[in-house]
């Protein structure tokens, strides 16, 4: 445990759950705590890691007129302490409405480059105790229904696949963090955002500030619903590997002792994520929705649709794949870009850019081969909704493509931008049911449970 003094070779035991090997790009705001963060990084990786990279991020969201000033601030500071530094800055429009949600998009995708460019696999951010209690206190009033939203941020997060976002402080109180900062000399810049009650967080700050045993409570409900939410996820993933197989391109087979599975929780959760996967949507379908949906594929022959996903209920099985309306146009995807939520686009080095289409249904219907047990009306459903490139000056889809290098490569839609290490069992369990690349591992060490809070 942390404790308030930060008393030496505390820094090693703060961060002895995570692997810095590799070297790590902390995201640095100039606040308190990712200027915490960063000091106690560069003093581990000295210690324990001398040779690994050490990258200080600040994003420059270009909402304040002083943000620039701040993140050259930022630029100072590391360049004093012999720390690499770069300046990220979001451009183009801002939404009016959902800006702090956009801004972390921004931010994780801007960090994302930063970590790719410099050839660094790891972020680490600041995020504390006081910002997981805000978390789960803030998700619990939007009425978070099936409660896994309610274990808070993760310790690790996979973002795009490629790059983990670690959260070393998360049971350390930012006061902690301050009385080391104070304690060195070292200030901080205060951003006033984060007092704006205007915006939802400072709401929820302010009133925990006034509320210790609120505070604690909240800390608590995080580590029981994630301890539920690991149990749930290793339940469910059990399920898809012993009942789901893939026949064909885009199309999801689950057995029909799948709908009479007793342990009804993990398997409402199950179909949750196939239906996500199959339909290409990032977040779940809806849990009654889908509870209630489970209930009616035990009933016998049913055709229904969830999540941008059709399920197809006959004798040889439960059929689940990409509902034909909403599919994107025919339009440019780049190389790495994911196309309606279910395939990574890749392709040789002689295209900027790829035009892509659904093949269709007359295409897909001369593509469609005999599948032993499963209807061909089913794989031709499902093959119409896969991307093809299109070629020629009317732009037709092919089903055998012209882009030299060209492939489609599925993803665990649900879990493609973001996965929580929580989600691990079920993100690895889809991925080797629809083909999509390993989940690289975490770098942490030993079981993923929430770490004690080390009061100020």
């Amino acid at each position: 445990m942390l404790t308030p003094a930060f008393v030496p070779g505390s820094a090693n035991t703060l961060f002895q759950d995570f692997d810095f090997s590799g070297g790590t790009v902390a995201a640095v705001s100039g606040g308190s705590d990712s200027i915490a963060l960063l000091v106690l990084l560069k003093r581990h990786l000295d210690h324990a890691f001398s040779s690994a990279p050490l990258l200080a991020v600040t994003v420059d969201h270009a909402l304040r007129p002083a943000s620039a000033a701040e993140a050259a601030e930022v630029a100072a500071f590391c360049a004093a302490r012999g720390i690499s530094h770069r300046i990220m800055v979001w451009r183009g429009e801002k939404p009016a409405r959902g800006l702090p949600a956009a801004a972390r998009q921004a931010r994780y995708r801007l960090l994302a480059e930063a970590a790719t460019e410099a050839g660094i696999a790891t972020i680490a951010t600041g995020h504390t105790a006081d910002d997981q209690a805000e978390t789960v206190l803030m998700r619990q009033a939007r009425g978070t229904g099936d409660g896994r939203g309610l274990a808070g941020m993760a310790p690790a997060t996979l973002y795009d696949g490629r790059v983990w976002i670690v959260r070393p402080l998360l049971g350390v109180r930012r006061a902690a963090l301050r009385v080391m900062l104070r304690g060195e000399g070292i200030a901080w810049a205060e951003d006033p955002t984060n007092v704006d009650e205007s915006f939802e967080r400072p709401r929820v700050r302010a009133a925990l500030a006034a509320d210790d045993g609120r505070f604690g409570a909240a800390l608590a409900l995080a580590e029981r619903s994630a301890r539920a939410r690991l149990d749930l996820g290793l339940r469910a993933a059990a399920l898809i590997r012993a009942h789901a197989d893939m026949p064909a391109a885009g199309l999801i087979r689950l057995s029909p002792a799948f709908a009479a599975a007793p342990d009804r929780p993990a398997a409402a959760y199950a179909l949750r994520i196939l239906l996500g996967t199959a339909g290409g949507t990032e977040f779940l379908p809806d849990e009654a929705a889908t509870a209630a949906l489970l209930e009616r594929i035990g009933t016998g022959p049913l055709r229904a649709t969830l999540s941008r996903a059709v399920v197809d209920v006959r004798g040889a099985g439960i059929f689940l794949h990409r509902e034909g309306r909403g599919l994107p146009p025919a339009g440019p995807c780049a190389h790495g870009g994911i196309w309606d939520g279910r395939r990574r686009i890749t392709f040789g080095d002689g295209a900027a850019n790829v035009v892509i289409a659904p093949l269709g249904a007359e295409a897909a219907a001369a593509a469609a081969g005999e599948v032993a047990g499963v209807p061909r009306s089913l794989v031709r459903r499902a093959l119409a909704a896969e991307p093809v490139p299109c070629g020629g000056p009317a732009h037709r889809p092919s089903p055998t493509g012209n882009i030299a290098g060209f492939a489609a490569l599925p993803v665990a839609a649900p879990f493609a931008r973001f996965l929580s290490c929580f989600d691990l069992a079920p993100a690895e369990a889809v991925a080797a049911l629809v083909g999509a690349a390993p989940v690289p591992p975490p770098p942490m060490r030993g079981h993923f449970r929430p770490r004690p809070c080390a009061e100020a």
